[in-house]
């Protein structure tokens, strides 16, 4: 199962690989009240395709992350050992997830449309970039765990 767990883990890291190489262009204005238009463009297409028009591969992504978050709990679930372990890794895997749920999407759909004022949208380009950064990192971590565990009991 530790194994399962690592694989979901890696194909969600590949996924947040791809929207940060769009989320990392507000790097450069973050001073600026807003982004540039041309900024805004890329990451608002980009989200648009991945967020909106690319059903039914988008709900791929939903479906690894159910995966993760009930394997996740299944190990928690039946371990003997290493339980505080096996919790650090569900929590791990459940933090980034439910924003991902909550806030992430809706926000990539919204920044998609391309209809609030520029203001708006620059301030949901860079919630997007620093919750996929938190996402990133969690997921990591929640992979790591995994692999230092698929040998064990």
């Amino acid at each position: 199962m530790r194994r399962v767990l690592a694989a979901c883990g890696g194909f969600l890291l590949a996924v947040l690989w791809f929207d940060l190489m769009f989320d990392v262009q507000v790097l450069p204005y973050r001073g600026a009240p807003e982004l540039p238009e041309p900024v805004l463009a890329s990451i608002a297409a980009y989200y648009r395709r991945v967020a909106t028009d690319a059903f039914p591969m988008n709900r791929l992504v939903a479906a690894i992350m159910l995966v993760t978050i009930a394997g996740a709990g299944y190990v928690l679930v039946r371990a003997r050992a290493r339980r505080g372990r096996a919790a650090l890794a569900l929590a791990l895997a459940v933090a980034p997830i439910t924003l991902a749920a909550a806030r992430v999407v809706p926000d990539a759909m919204r920044l998609g449309s391309r209809v609030d004022s520029i203001a708006r949208q620059s301030e949901l380009a860079r919630t997007i970039w620093h919750d996929h950064l938190a996402c990133w990192i969690a997921v990591a971590a929640f992979v790591i765990l995994q692999l230092l565990d698929a040998g064990g009991p």
